[in-house]
């Protein structure tokens, strides 16, 4: 009960705010998940000497702020300067040693895997419209929802046993189906030009990338050696296990529609 009740709270503040409430209310709200998704990471990455979290919010705000508010969506700008920063955060350190490299490494991977994909979703509001974005986040909480209850009532097969002993083929494919059928249910008002079949091939690799983005926050927290990246929403963990889905999926959406919808 107290996952459906979060849920259905999550569900109401976002339609509110993609839905009623002009464009930079959504890059608020998104502001606000990034940067509590940016703090649940640090525990899952961090060994042995801390990051420097503050060069890391910074870099990955920039970059989100960047894409989300400048036309044609420079990415490679806003990836050049957060580069910039943590090389030039590494250098001052002035702390030679075995584990620069990767520590370096780890302080951008939340410019690419959370900074870039928050951008790209509010770049979606912002240049194509709420309806959009209701598109993507649509077809995400089906194939989510199916791939949980498909899983639980028929799941036989694990997917990745390694990385998650809970999800199975079955809950993929139940997954898979609800995304073939979700897009172009909702989609059909937006992109009428676009016949039901296209847009179910863009639905089934929205469930692809979002199920690579859900097993790899897996991989993450299976590393750490935790269940959920926070416990900040009762009965569905933190925001990185919310938006792990939508990480991968979102920028293949983007993409899909710089080139579809023109």
């Amino acid at each position: 009960m107290t996952r459906i009740i979060s849920g259905l709270v999550l569900i109401a503040i976002v339609i509110g705010v993609v839905g009623f409430l002009p464009s930079w209310a959504t890059a608020a709200l998104a502001m606000l998940l990034l940067a509590a998704a940016v703090r649940e990471y640090f525990p899952l990455v961090e060994r042995g000497a801390p990051l420097p979290r503050a060069v890391v919010y910074v870099a990955t705000a920039v970059v989100a702020l960047v894409i989300a508010s400048w036309p044609g969506a420079p990415v490679e700008v806003a990836l050049v300067a957060a580069m910039l920063v943590v090389g030039a955060m590494a250098v001052g350190s002035q702390r030679p040693g075995e584990d620069v490299a990767r520590r370096v490494a780890v302080a951008l991977l939340p410019v690419l895997y959370l900074g870039v994909p928050v951008g790209v979703t509010v770049a979606v509001r912002d240049r194509w419209g709420a309806g959009a974005l209701f598109a993507l986040l649509f077809t995400i909480v089906a194939s989510d929802t199916a791939q949980y209850y498909g899983g639980r009532l028929l799941g036989r097969r694990l997917l990745a046993p390694v990385i998650s002993p809970k999800k199975t083929v079955e809950g993929a494919l139940s997954g898979f189906v609800a995304g073939a059928v979700a897009l172009p249910a909702f989609g059909h008002w937006w992109l009428p030009s676009l016949p039901p079949w296209a847009l179910s091939l863009v639905g089934l690799t929205l469930v692809a990338a979002g199920i690579v983005g859900d097993l790899f926050e897996s991989l993450l927290k299976r590393s750490a050696g935790v269940k959920d990246a926070s416990a900040l929403i009762p009965g569905h963990g933190g925001v990185l296990d919310r938006l792990d889905s939508l990480l991968f999926a979102g920028p293949v959406f983007y993409v899909f529609l710089r080139f579809a919808a023109q």
